[in-house]
């Protein structure tokens, strides 16, 4: 006999939404990001990395901590902390490089818009820092698969 539908307790709602906003907040502001530092590879150089640069460092690193501390407090409301199924340890796996990814992106993007600002270049550095929130949203896509899925 299979399972339809799952009924959770009402407590653990608010949890779940923080970290769905999160979330989705978290992957909305790394592609805006991505769009601007690909803007970057076309010649747009100053506007592009400042868009990048403010919304890695205004919307992504808030996000990805709201997304993560509601993680983990949905966890520990659903008792998943002690042995966590595989879906969550893909999430948990998932998040933390990533946060260094976004963080070495953030430094990049604004020593490139800096350096664009004064007419020195900063391509370079907006290359890499797109490279890597690349890297960081196709981690987030296996995650978001995880989620859904919640393979065994």
């Amino acid at each position: 006999m299979s399972v339809l539908a799952a009924i959770r307790p009402d407590e653990w709602n608010f949890p779940l939404f923080f970290h769905v906003l999160g979330a989705m907040a978290l992957v909305g502001t790394l592609v805006l990001a991505g769009t601007g530092l690909a803007g970057v590879a076309r010649g747009d150089g100053a506007p592009s990395l400042r868009l990048a640069y403010r919304s890695l460092l205004i919307g992504a690193l808030p996000a990805w901590i709201v997304m993560r501390a509601a993680a983990q407090w949905i966890a520990d409301e659903e008792g998943l902390a002690d042995e966590p199924p595989q879906w969550v340890d893909i999430g948990f796996m998932t998040s933390e490089p990533t946060f260094l990814l976004i963080v070495v992106a953030t430094v990049l993007a604004g020593i490139g818009a800096r350096r664009a600002a004064r007419d020195r270049g900063g391509r370079t550095a907006g290359r890499i820092a797109a490279v890597l929130i690349a890297i960081s949203l196709l981690a987030y896509v296996v995650a978001i698969w995880a989620m859904t899925a919640k393979p065994t």
